[in-house]
């Protein structure tokens, strides 16, 4: 995130009880706790940032913890929450942000299991580097399976939330093209929050129609 250590840590800490809040709600409806827990997930991956100022930069835990999460999960984590929450009819277009999902992440792994990942601080961003081969074949995989997935949901709360980490990856990379997937991730972690009223406009599932409960007795 931009700024500082300190400003990583508020925002993780804060945006990290968002999510809590979110996935307590979620709980009347278990198929949304995945999508309901991304605020807790970004704002402990702002979080983990935190000690990647502290320590620097470099390549120690603080930095493999942070690619971990911005690079193989989120692609993975997004659509297939999206997926678990979206209503039936939604799932057969979900599949293709899913598949481009599952297929980024696993490029990524291979990338983070071959090579080094590297943090550098400058002035009041941090950048990382891992030297990605066909960078914007993955780039463009990433962001289908992320902001795909949730503009093709089919939910009013999941396609803003889309439209607004749209707006991140535009604002990101024109301002800070070197540390872009930092500031992009900041980014969303602070959309997320959106979450929080979209489990709070969610239903939980209702009893049974009074002639299928009649038709049981």
């Amino acid at each position: 995130m931009c700024w500082s250590a300190t400003a990583d840590l508020v925002a993780g800490t804060a945006i990290t009880a968002v999510g809590a809040a979110s996935v307590t709600l979620a709980a009347r409806r278990p198929r949304d706790v995945p999508l309901a827990a991304l605020p807790v997930l970004l704002g402990l991956h702002q979080i983990i940032e935190a000690a990647v100022w502290h320590n620097g930069g470099g390549t120690g835990p603080a930095t493999v913890a942070w690619a971990v999460i911005a690079l193989p999960l989120l692609p993975l984590w997004v659509p297939a929450a999206v997926w678990c929450a979206a209503l039936p009819n939604a799932h057969r277009r979900l599949l293709f942000p899913l598949a481009a999902g599952v297929l980024t992440s696993a490029a990524l792994v291979h990338v983070l299991a071959t090579r080094t990942v590297r943090a550098e601080i400058r002035g009041h961003t941090v950048g990382y580097s891992v030297g990605l081969a066909q960078a914007g074949l993955i780039l463009a995989g990433y962001l289908l399976a992320t902001i795909g997935s949730l503009l093709l949901s089919g939910d009013g709360g999941l396609v803003l939330l889309g439209a607004l980490v749209g707006v991140g990856v535009v604002v990101s990379f024109v301002l800070w093209r070197e540390e872009f997937v930092s500031t992009w991730c900041a980014f969303a972690a602070v959309c997320s929050v959106v979450l929080l009223r979209w489990t709070m406009r969610r239903r939980p599932p209702g009893p049974p129609p009074a002639c299928a409960r009649s038709g049981r007795a």
